[in-house]
């Protein structure tokens, strides 16, 4: 069982990057946004809720294995959120690049509330919770360039 949620929880292997892991984590969303793209709206919404409560269980039971909360190799999280900033959208390429760059800035300069919850929930949840809220600001950043682009 440790084996399978270190396998989850580090994105199939990609968190145990040597330089940044977030970045290296954030990549599996690529592929799960060809697969997912097609999907109607509440298929999505579906497989996100499960997606989510999926990297809050691993989140926290890897947290208990590697002795810290939210280490560096826990990566499920990023998916997660870059799941949120390309929702309901098609796959092109523009687009997850895009939602890539954006998800990544928003994740790492932690604009409030994602900071709130990465300082002060350190289980499981927290650590999901705040790669959702950077996912939500990368939509809308991710949007507002999409439709200027037009």
């Amino acid at each position: 069982m440790r084996r399978l949620i270190l396998f989850l929880a580090t994105n199939g292997g990609l968190g145990l990057a040597p330089v940044v892991p977030g970045t290296f984590g954030t990549l599996a969303g690529i592929p799960a946004f060809y697969l997912l793209a097609g999907l109607p709206p509440l298929y999505y919404v579906g497989v996100l809720t499960v997606l989510f409560l999926l990297a809050c269980a691993m989140a926290e039971a890897a947290g208990r294995i590697y002795g810290v909360a939210d280490d560096g190799r826990i990566v499920i999280d990023e998916l997660v959120g870059y799941l949120v900033t390309i929702a309901f959208l098609p796959f092109t390429w523009t687009t997850a690049l895009l939602g890539f760059f954006f998800f990544r800035l928003f994740d790492i300069i932690k604009v409030f509330p994602a900071s709130w919850f990465d300082r002060r929930m350190k289980n499981g949840f927290g650590v999901v919770l705040d790669d959702v809220v950077a996912g939500l600001y990368g939509a809308l950043a991710l949007r507002l360039v999409l439709y200027f682009m037009a």
